[in-house]
């Protein structure tokens, strides 16, 4: 018997004991190639000596000091260095322990931000169908993810959201992929007109959408028009970088890849490798500034924010990208990555689409190949696919919404940016298995 509330209650789980490089090994030693990094976390790989060192070495000096009361080492280096990368000099750092308190904090810099600039009726925030931003209750009533709302209900917040950019599903026959892209952006206009863009504090969203649809990335100069519509209108920008930043697209800001440039982004899972909880919220200098300059401060605060030992496992990671140049790696094995998987998959007939961008991917599974139709609920193909994935030794990432939502499920791959082409070939023949075990019964 176990004490643990565990997240599906009815389920059991191997135990983990040990992780090295790019396998997590249970207590029977049982090896299990870990191609989704956890859920998109573990970007440096497990066990990383470097990471490891930095941690110990913080930890045996510091582990916590109150952020209330001190600033530390590690949080004001790893803000430079994020700083640094971002695409505008000047941007500010605020660290957090996870993906949904970066992003409930990015909200209230939202609304705070419009009240210090005397317009306080800017408090709705737009969001995309399908969208995850988190699990807390501000994030998850921001979140399209329509499963999840489901889960709890009326007692969400319910504001305005627009279609995700999916091609794959929404792009019309008679339509170039810029033309589908800008039909998708002017959608976000015509919403802030009908809601009127005095009631509107900000739009977010996922500049490749992660786990609620699978890898998306968007046409090209979707964003472009998003942020020019957000700015003709006097709308922050929010980029949802939790998943697809920190290197793992082949730049270090996802949204570097789009021309375009945010007011607010947050970076989590991959920030820190999993060897700690950390997230951080980056701004763009203007919103510190308003802050600072008209006295009003900006309130809101966590125990962990700014946590010593978190932002040295954060420092430690980062490092360790530049110094092994593994952006290059996620450019180059992302590529293969693709390749490979086209050739064994591009012909199932259950397949429907491989995407993704670096080492992101996403392989969307359907009943049909011709209309596109997903399985219907009771195939239980998402619940199947994790089932297969653990047998088969291979840690990814299966997902999808369900039949009303018109989804079909999905396998997404996010491995750690150490990953080589014999690590590609394992993957390949763990998922021809998986494959097999769920539609030749």
């Amino acid at each position: 018997m176990t004490a643990v509330f565990y997240r599906a209650v009815n389920a059991t789980y191997p135990k983990a004991v040990h992780s090295e490089g790019m396998y997590i090994f249970d207590e029977n030693a049982k090896e299990y190639l870990d191609m989704s990094g956890g859920a998109a976390v573990s970007c440096v790989g497990h066990q990383h000596p470097s990471v490891i060192a930095a941690l110990s070495e913080q930890i045996n000096s510091m582990s916590f000091a109150h952020t209330a009361f001190f600033s530390n080492d590690p949080q004001e280096q790893l803000a430079k260095k994020l700083s640094g990368k971002f695409s505008e000099a000047g941007a500010k750092v605020y660290f957090t322990s996870g993906g949904s308190e970066a992003n409930e904090t990015a909200f209230k810099m939202a609304w705070q931000y419009w009240r210090a600039k005397g317009l306080p009726s800017k408090q709705k925030i737009i969001s995309r169908v399908h969208s995850y931003h988190g699990n807390t209750y501000g994030a998850l009533s921001i979140s399209g993810n329509l499963p999840r709302r489901r889960v709890m209900g009326e007692v969400l917040m319910d504001w305005p959201r627009i279609d995700a950019c999916y091609a794959y599903r929404n792009q019309q026959d008679h339509e170039t992929a810029q033309e589908y892209g800008l039909r998708a952006a002017n959608k976000l206009e015509e919403t802030i007109l009908r809601e009127g863009a005095e009631n509107i504090a900000a739009f977010i969203a996922e500049p490749v959408v992660g786990a609620s649809l699978g890898v998306v990335p968007a046409v090209e100069g979707y964003f472009k028009r998003i942020a020019e519509i957000c700015q003709s209108h006097d709308i922050l920008l929010i980029a949802d970088e939790i998943m697809c930043g920190t290197g793992r697209t082949g730049t270090f800001f996802a949204h570097e890849q789009e021309d375009f440039l945010p007011d607010i982004v947050t970076l989590a899972k991959g920030i820190a490798g999993g060897y700690q909880p950390l997230a951080a919220t980056i701004t763009r200098a203007h919103i510190h500034e308003t802050f600072t300059s008209g006295g009003s401060g900006f309130d809101h605060g966590h125990t962990y924010v700014g946590h010593a030992s978190a932002c040295a496992a954060g420092l430690a990671v980062i490092n360790v990208i530049e110094d092994e140049n593994l952006l290059q790696n996620v450019v180059r094995q992302g590529q293969l990555l693709q390749q490979e998987l086209e050739a064994a998959f591009k012909d199932h007939p259950h397949i429907g689409d491989i995407r993704g961008r670096g080492l992101f991917r996403g392989i969307e599974i359907v009943a049909d190949k011709s209309t596109k139709a997903p399985f219907p609920d009771a195939a239980q193909i998402t619940k199947r696919l994790k089932q297969a994935t653990m047998k088969h030794g291979l840690i990814c990432y299966p997902g999808g919404g369900s039949f009303q939502d018109n989804l079909g499920s999905s396998i997404m791959l996010a491995p750690p940016f150490i990953l080589q082409p014999d690590h590609i070939d394992r993957a390949i023949d763990k998922l021809r298995a998986i494959l097999s075990d769920i539609f030749d019964d």
